[in-house]
């Protein structure tokens, strides 16, 4: 028997009826049609979370399959969908108490890493060095920083081997943070002894903070993880708050506080003991474990066991690479922050050489601290949506501008006494300064979780960490080194005996040319050429490739960053 095919009209009839029912069904008006009924039987629709991620169908050119796009035109707003981005959920208790742990973790970090360099500058212990030590032998300090930026090797490690009682994630950060604790509390009995020669001391005192700082990056690849699961898709975006709170706090008590209370003048001042590395030490090493004892009773919630070997995470974290928007990312990390590299890591020790107190330059960072809070809570808001990266690029040119202004204050820095309102202007650049770069860094942070797959999310989040802290990292050394090569110094002693001295570039061989009864003249100062060089860079890459780039980067699917489905 032959079936004669329909005319034209009865099809179009057909096809009306048809997309009459889609409608109808999607607007909940009847049940399913029967010509769906095969077809959606076997659909399962599950909301996006961290561990059930939704695979949305795009196409190859990033839009939506039109099929999903004429249900949601036609019904009702979809709750994790564009029409309701924008609806405001009340935090549920859970997220609360998420956001408290998480901040309290990356506290713990933040002690380390707040002596040796801090988010924004330099850390406590090369500010006390700076007395003793040339530029270039605080480079090799600067090293204590590295493991921070290089924790991406190990990452697949902490993600594939744990300890199914314990919790995949508290698996790491409970003996990492014992480690901590012990070390510092080891650290105590011979720091002051360490601080009165650091040059025969130096090396000691970098391995030293450079396991320090290693075993911190490692709680951090853990609790980046944790980040991902612990809070709801809905917050997500104030994990980086949570980073940027608990980190600066961190920063706040081993920076601003320690050298405040290690100042003696501030001692003397306020009629109080003067605050040792030592004791210091032994505080930090009391959270420690503290914080160590209160997580052992806090549950982790069982992870999605993903049966995944280092070899299979070392092969993901590949396939990771392999993505191009990936590969263009970690580009943008590498050189995004060429522009701020001797404002971060010289400035401020070149103001204290210029006659700003220790205390004063605390203070000043201490007024700072409650504007980076505020920074880190507006970026999380900021970054809500499918924009996260705006944050990110409005902040750029305020902050190159801030860098130039910081600079020239060195330049025209006046002789001690400085006057108050020379101060307040110091203290204006330092919290804005430190507010655009906060921004910056929730901005970013915010769209790495957003773009992170959980199913790995410790080696994700760790890849873009990692590369965004090298990008700050590897050129400070330079830039250290560099003040040092391109500053001309002598040691003139009496009217007629002229003798360059590269020592004359820091205290101990300003204080050596003073005992042969001489005086160092700077000729010249390679900061104002290593800034030249920075901020020309910074300016040029942000023009012709940072702020394009991001655009095109953060208007790609999150679907088509994942490496599971």
């Amino acid at each position: 028997m032959t079936t004669h095919p329909d005319g034209p009209n009865q099809q179009r009839r057909r096809r009306q009826a048809h997309q009459d029912d889609l409608a109808e069904f999607a607007n909940g008006k009847q049940s399913r049609p029967d010509a769906l009924a095969t077809s959606l039987e076997s659909i399962s629709v599950q909301p996006r979370t961290p561990k059930t991620p939704r695979d949305r169908q795009w196409g190859e050119d990033g839009s939506m399959d039109e099929v999903e796009l004429s249900l949601l035109n036609k019904g009702e707003p979809r709750e994790d969908g564009a029409d309701a981005k924008d609806v405001k959920r009340p935090m549920s208790a859970r997220d609360r108490r998420a956001i408290i742990l998480l901040i309290i973790l990356y506290l713990i970090q933040g002690f380390p890493l707040g002596s040796s360099v801090t988010q924004h500058s330099t850390g406590s212990l090369p500010f006390l060095l700076r007395e003793h030590l040339s530029y270039s032998q605080l480079a090799t300090f600067s090293l204590t920083t590295y493991p921070y930026s290089l924790k991406l090797f190990w990452s697949p490690i902490v993600d594939a081997i744990y300890t199914p009682a314990l919790g995949r994630r508290k698996s790491w950060i409970i003996p990492m943070q014992l480690l901590v604790g012990s070390i510092m509390a080891i650290l105590s009995f011979y720091a002051d002894q360490m601080m009165q020669s650091p040059a025969e001391y130096i090396n000691v005192l970098t391995a030293a903070f450079t396991t320090l700082v290693l075993l911190s990056a490692t709680q951090d690849i853990a609790v980046d993880g944790w980040a991902l699961t612990l809070l709801s898709e809905d917050n997500l975006s104030y994990a980086s708050t949570c980073q940027t709170i608990g980190l600066n706090t961190g920063y706040l008590m081993s920076y601003t506080v320690f050298l405040a209370l290690n100042g003696q003048a501030f001692a003397e001042k306020w009629g109080i003991p003067r605050l040792e590395l030592s004791t210091y030490l032994v505080f930090c090493s009391i959270i420690s474990f503290g914080t160590t004892v209160w997580l052992l009773f806090e549950k982790e919630d069982e992870d999605e066991d993903v049966g995944m070997s280092i070899k299979s995470v070392y092969k993901t974290m590949w396939s990771i690479c392999s993505l191009k928007h990936v590969r263009t990312l970690l580009i943008v990390h590498l050189f995004a922050k060429i522009a701020f590299q001797a404002h971060d890591a010289v400035t401020s020790l070149k103001m204290v050489e210029k006659g700003l107190g220790r205390e004063d330059l605390a203070v000043a960072v201490l007024i700072e601290f409650p504007f980076s809070i505020l920074g880190g809570w507006l970026a999380g808001l900021w970054s809500r949506g499918d924009r996260p990266l705006d944050a990110w690029i409005k902040s750029y040119w305020p902050r190159l501008a801030l860098t130039l202004a910081s600079t020239l204050t060195v330049y025209w820095f006046p002789k001690p006494p400085i006057s108050t309102a020379f101060f307040v202007l110091i203290i204006v650049e330092t919290v804005a300064s430190s507010f655009a770069s906060t921004i910056q860094f929730g901005g970013m942070a915010a769209f790495h979780t957003r773009v992170s797959d959980p199913v790995v999310g410790g080696t994700y989040m760790t890849l873009f960490a990692t590369f965004s802290n090298l990008g700050g990292t590897w050129p400070k050394y330079f830039v250290l080194k560099g003040v040092d090569f391109f500053s001309v110094a002598t040691c003139q002693i009496g009217d007629d005996l002229v003798v360059q001295a590269a020592e004359c570039v820091s205290e101990h061989g300003k204080a050596a040319c003073t005992e042969l009864g001489g005086q160092c003249v700077t000729e010249r100062d390679g900061y104002y050429t290593v800034s030249a060089v920075c901020l020309g860079l910074g300016v040029l890459s942000v023009v012709f490739y940072m702020i394009p780039t991001a655009r095109k980067l953060q208007a790609v699917p999150p679907s088509r960053w994942r490496v599971f489905s």
